[in-house]
């Protein structure tokens, strides 16, 4: 399935034809833009150097305070904005050619994901990097993140394909380094900020390291823009005319990776750069048909990436004090304009079928069912004893038989006292991200779906961490009221926009993505701009941590999931029923708005209040309904208790591993699960891309 951007119907036969002129037009407008954005640039900036002092900068009649401000900041700053915008629009520009899908970007594809964390991977270590040997390791991380993604979903294989295939990815990468930053935050100091990417610049030395490279990957482009040109006529037309499509291919793939690893390096990830400036381009192409091909394209996307770093970064200072805009990242605005355009896409796109083939399963027995549930129950009961014995102080079980009959010594009752919370935290959790995930598909009848596609683990999170920047002393009941407020608001974002059309499967997705990548934008502004104790107890949050539950922050979590597996059980044959296609419910009289409506409503409930426990925990939600599938069949009367016991095991077991492994240290449960399922996506997908064929 594809979402198309619908066009009003041509008024006349004259009026249908794209124009061959205009080209020149085209392009002396957004020269002439990029050079009023750069002019305005450089005149803003903290320092009291406005326009009348630059000016005079120029022509040799300034102060010298005033030009050492000019020449050394605020000129390699608008240096660099021209740049990045330049080298991301080219990027996503071919990108998208050479796909065949309007939302190849060095974001969706992951680029950026993997050059932060062969960048974060690197700093770790402890080896300082010289520019020209940074871009390097970005290049290569940016290069194997973009050909995995787009090997594994499939080139031409539908924007939602693509868009989960480098979500996903995204979403792993991130939490691998996220965890790096955690364990070695003297190594990392002030790689999370990086990665919002600024263009803030001390000198030339940067830009000009950069500007070979770059030129380098824009040649090579243009030299095979013809054989691109040749891809968007298929595969067998492309070879009929002597187009080596493979090697096409991969060559677009790694000079496109070439220039987004020089924007990176120089500045760290901008957000959706790629993904918005080619978009425009392509909205002028309707009009002009010499923009279709690929070597205006990519000129053209340039500078409109240029103009659109340009602008954010024109108007982030513009709307804000000076002394603020220089702590926010422009990738943050970027990443917000992104977000907006994968909303407009999908509301405005059509959606015209299934994002990812349906699980084709056999039907299981009853004693197969029986004994999976048998065996996961003692594996679970198995983990807790475990769970509840082991952590940075190991205990007996008459240890733990002493403390339930109020026996134990201080020490063992401390400890059992923090560590039993933590551990019905993690199983809480673990089963309502299982279910939520379990009823998310079932309502997408998308088995790559999962909680976070809606947004709403991201509008949670974005809820818990503005409390935990905001009001550092907001105890566990305030962090979780800010996570419900946070996912109420995001929810209601998704579903008013999802609903024209009855909530169907690919609109809703889109739209949950772009919420999601809002709400991970903010996060980002909230966490960059507080002070260092804060950011540091934000990210473990972020992170899954369990650290400091107790059981009255248990209950909500444990009412909810009570009340939504009772809610599965009776409404199952309606969850069957909404699950199979578009026509089968509505002959048997279901209403299937409303149904689906209910059971996202549910969804919510269960990723709301698992996150205000838990914090973010990934992939769970895909990983336990899908293997629940695999395992009992499809009837929901099967898959829902075996999702919410897999998913306890699993979360469960990544919280007691992470308080273990390199105890006394500890990593959050979120990142472990990010570990797991990051693979078990892409063997999914790999999996699901085959049935299709």
């Amino acid at each position: 399935m594809a979402v198309t951007t619908p066009t009003a119907p041509p008024a006349s036969p004259a009026a249908a034809a794209p124009r061959t002129g205009g080209a020149v037009v085209v392009t002396a407008a957004l020269v002439a833009l990029v050079a009023v954005l750069a002019v305005v640039d450089i005149t803003q900036g903290t320092s009291a150097v406005g326009a009348a002092e630059v000016w005079k900068a120029f022509t040799g009649g300034a102060d010298p305070a005033d030009a050492s401000v000019v020449v050394a900041s605020r000129l390699p700053r608008m240096a660099a904005g021209l740049f990045v915008g330049a080298a991301l629009g080219m990027a996503g520009a071919a990108l998208q050619a050479v796909s065949r899908n309007v939302l190849a970007s060095p974001d969706t594809l992951a680029v950026n994901a993997g050059s932060y964390f062969s960048l974060g991977l690197a700093a770790a270590t402890g080896v300082s990097l010289p520019v020209f040997a940074s871009s390097g390791v970005a290049f290569v991380g940016g290069l194997a993140a973009a050909a995995l993604v787009l090997g594994l979903s499939g080139l031409g294989a539908g924007t939602v394909r693509l868009v989960l295939a480098g979500s996903a990815l995204t979403l792993g990468l991130a939490s691998v380094t996220g965890g790096l930053l955690l364990l070695f935050p003297v190594q990392t100091e002030g790689l999370y900020a990086w990665n919002q990417g600024s263009i803030a610049q001390n000198g030339f030395g940067g830009v000009l390291w950069m500007v070979p490279l770059a030129v380098a990957a824009l040649a090579g482009l243009l030299l095979i823009a013809r054989r691109v040109d040749a891809l968007a006529l298929g595969d067998d037309a492309a070879r009929g005319l002597g187009v080596p499509v493979r090697a096409t291919r991969v060559t677009t793939v790694v000079l496109s990776a070439l220039l987004s690893a020089t924007a990176v390096t120089l500045a760290g990830p901008i957000g959706f750069v790629g993904l918005c400036a080619p978009a425009v381009i392509r909205l002028l192409a309707r009009r002009y048909r010499g923009l279709t091909r690929v070597r205006p394209s990519v000129v053209l996307s340039a500078l409109a990436g240029a103009a659109l770093v340009l602008g954010s970064d024109v108007a982030l200072r513009a709307l804000v004090s000076a002394d603020t805009s220089v702590a926010v990242p422009t990738g943050v605005v970027t990443s917000l304009v992104g977000a907006v355009f994968l909303v407009v896409l999908a509301t405005r796109g059509k959606d015209t079928g299934a994002a990812a083939p349906p699980d084709r399963l056999r039907i299981r027995s009853r004693t197969v069912f029986l004994t999976v549930t048998v065996v996961l129950a003692a594996a679970l009961i198995a983990l807790a004893v475990a769970a509840v014995l082991l952590g940075d102080s190991k205990l007996l079980l008459g240890d733990v038989m002493n403390w339930t009959q109020g026996r134990a010594g201080r020490a063992v009752s401390f400890v059992l006292d923090t560590r039993v919370p933590r551990v019905l935290a993690a199983l809480l959790a673990g089963g309502a991200l299982a279910l939520s995930g379990t009823l998310v598909q079932a309502v997408t009848r998308n088995p790559l779906a999962e909680p976070g596609v809606l947004g709403v683990s991201g509008g949670a999170a974005l809820g818990a961490v503005i409390l935990v920047t905001t009001v550092p002393q907001a105890g566990p009941t305030g962090l979780a009221a800010a996570a419900f407020a946070g996912a109420a608001l995001a929810s209601a974002l998704v579903f008013g926009l999802s609903a024209r059309g009855g909530f169907r499967q690919n609109r809703l997705v889109l739209v949950g993505m772009g919420v999601a990548t809002a709400s991970a934008a903010l996060i980002s502004l909230f966490i960059v701009l507080t002070d260092p104790f804060n950011a540091t107890k934000a990210l473990t949050w972020l992170s899954g941590s369990t650290y400091g539950r107790t059981p009255p922050d248990l209950l909500p979590l444990a009412i909810v999931l009570l009340v939504a597996v009772a809610v599965a059980a009776v409404r199952r044959t309606e969850l069957d029923l909404v699950s199979l296609d578009e026509d089968t419910p509505r002959l048997l009289g279901l209403g299937l708005s409303r149904s689906r409506l209910g059971f996202l409503v549910l969804a919510v409930l269960l990723s709301a209040t698992a996150v205000a426990c838990a914090g973010t925990i990934a992939f769970v939600g895909l990983v336990a309904p899908h293997a629940a599938r695999a395992l009992v069949g499809r009837r929901h009367v099967r898959v829902v208790p075996v999702a919410v016991l897999l998913g306890a095991v699993l979360v469960g077991t990544a919280d007691m591993l992470g308080r273990t492994v390199i105890a006394p240290a500890q990593l959050g449960a979120g990142l472990l699960t990010s570990v797991i399922g990051t693979p078990y996506f892409l063997w999914l997908l790999v999996r699901t891309r085959t049935a299709g064929r």
